[in-house]
């Protein structure tokens, strides 16, 4: 019989969407289905480098940016809407062209709204089935469960209950008859490694933020003593020097690379991202959050687990290398050793 063959549909935003499901296409692969990739920007550079040998297909951008101010951020989102929902159509029609030109036999659709097809079984993932916006939560939060409901089944990437990482963000009081809870996802491996670094500093997200906080912390670390290996986050940029000899600093580092790097380093210094708390997770860490100013969903999970004292933050503002020594009265993420039954979840690809 002929492998099965499964798009795997990734969100360009940031590369979080990307590097949680490096784990799904290693397994999709172990299973034996063959495997496609899709998205755009700096998401698909990723992929690519870490499955060179997948066959790759480029989507619609849906050109989503931040603003300089977090005041202003949401407006702008809303300002963009129509031409998201313009490019989601694009997607759709491109989504179409790729199922007749290479008869796929599955979609898994990670936060892209118009990666599915009504002839094949159709995933979405997300973590957000409700998405925080301040004082229109109710609104985005109802779009988005509109979009999730025209999918065959959702796979939230957490655990049922209350001992849970997303919150209020991926459960609901009524939980959806397509949702499936799937495990937190995490392409990283617990391995025990000698320290080398003090902090670790993980950048991510789109600009400019990610820019305006790169340039605040080599700002703050610039006569620092401590071990610092800095990783930009970005991908075909040429490599930057540092002025401090104690930094040492990276563009991009594949998986395995930056899951070492985590493991030696004492401190890890990031956005509050999902993908990131994840990971974070999986290794177990200290953290010290910063999230994206005006996100709110970064905002949320910052202020959740500094509540369950299990990591510091502080606004992108207001930092200062002074308030990292508020994370030695923080426990750091741990007793997470969750696995994700792919052989389970994989059956789905087995209905008609």
């Amino acid at each position: 019989m002929p492998k099965k063959r499964i798009l795997v549909a990734v969100l360009n935003w940031g590369l979080g969407h990307a590097t949680r499901c490096t784990p799904i296409i290693k397994a999709l692969q172990e299973h034996d289905f063959k495997v496609f990739i899709a998205s755009d920007g700096a998401a698909l550079e990723l992929l690519k480098k870490e499955f060179p040998n997948i066959r790759a297909f480029e989507l619609p951008s849906y050109n989503i940016s931040y603003s300089k101010s977090a005041h202003t951020f949401k407006w702008k989102l809303l300002r963009e809407t129509p031409g998201i929902l313009k490019a989601i159509n694009r997607e759709k029609k491109e989504v179409k062209r790729l199922v007749e030109a290479y008869k796929f036999s599955g979609i898994i659709s990670d936060n892209r709204f118009g990666c599915r097809h009504s002839k094949i079984n159709s995933v979405f993932i997300t973590h957000q089935l409700n998405v925080l916006s301040g004082s229109t939560t109710y609104l985005s939060s109802n779009m988005h469960q509109k979009y999730i409901s025209k999918f065959n089944e959702c796979w939230v990437p957490d655990l049922p209950g209350s001992n849970n990482l997303s919150g209020m963000m991926g459960h609901l009081k009524k939980t959806p008859a397509n949702v499936k809870y799937i495990g937190p996802l995490s392409r990283f491996k617990n391995t025990p490694l000698p320290k080398k670094y003090n902090y670790a500093v993980i950048l991510s997200g789109p600009e400019p933020q990610r820019t305006m906080l790169e340039k605040k912390l080599l700002y703050s670390f610039k006569a620092s003593d401590k071990k610092i290996i800095l990783v930009r986050g970005v991908i075909n940029e040429k490599e930057m020097l540092s002025s401090n000899k104690n930094i040492y600093i990276k563009n991009y580092l594949t998986s395995e690379a930056l899951q070492k790097v985590i493991l030696e380093s004492d401190l890890i210094i990031c956005r509050s991202g999902y993908s990131s708390i994840m990971d974070l997770a999986k290794l177990e860490k200290k953290a010290f959050f910063i999230p994206t100013p005006g996100q709110y969903e970064q905002q949320y999970l910052a202020k959740k687990f500094m509540k369950q004292g299990v990591a510091a933050y502080c606004q992108q503002e207001n930092f200062t290398i002074s308030k990292l020594e508020d994370s030695k009265y923080f426990s750091g993420f741990g007793g997470c050793n969750f696995s994700v039954d792919f052989g389970d979840i994989f059956t789905f690809f087995e209905r008609k």
